[in-house]
């Protein structure tokens, strides 16, 4: 079994689109809808999860696209915005990898394995272990 987990941000694990104006925002290269998006789930259960997860081999990525409106400027600063984010409220997961990518980067050529992401699109091309938010923790626990 490939013992990979892949996590996507916005709307994933990050409420991006339950900020206000975030596309507004992100139409005028302001990262803020990346620094004050709320977690959908326990932080506090993921991180244990994971963690429990990492110690028996799996390796945990973040897959998160950068905006649709995109400048070398901005990408860094969505880039380090959304780092800030996960050492915020995972502060005690060691990430295997974090890729932030262009958006509309095909996921499953980064990496395999397992992935979580509220994009239809991205679970359809991933294809089987590709699984939407709804369950996101009984997912991680029944791995263990």
């Amino acid at each position: 079994m490939n013992k990979i987990i892949n996590m996507d941000l916005d709307g994933t694990l990050a409420d991006f689109y339950g900020v206000e104006n975030w596309l507004d925002d992100l139409e005028n290269s302001n990262v803020r809808p990346y620094a004050i998006a709320k977690p959908l789930l326990n932080m506090v259960t993921l991180e244990k999860v994971l963690n429990r997860l990492k110690n028996k081999g799996y390796i945990i990525n973040i897959i998160s696209w950068l905006s649709k409106t995109s400048t070398p400027d901005f990408d860094k600063a969505v880039v380090k915005t959304k780092k800030e984010w996960l050492k915020r409220y995972l502060p005690n997961v060691k990430f295997d990898n974090i890729h932030i990518v262009p958006y509309g980067t095909p996921k499953h050529d980064i990496s395999s394995g397992i992935l979580f992401d509220d994009e239809k699109r991205n679970r359809d091309n991933w294809g089987a272990g590709a699984y939407d938010v709804d369950n996101i923790l009984e997912v991680l626990e029944g791995l263990l």
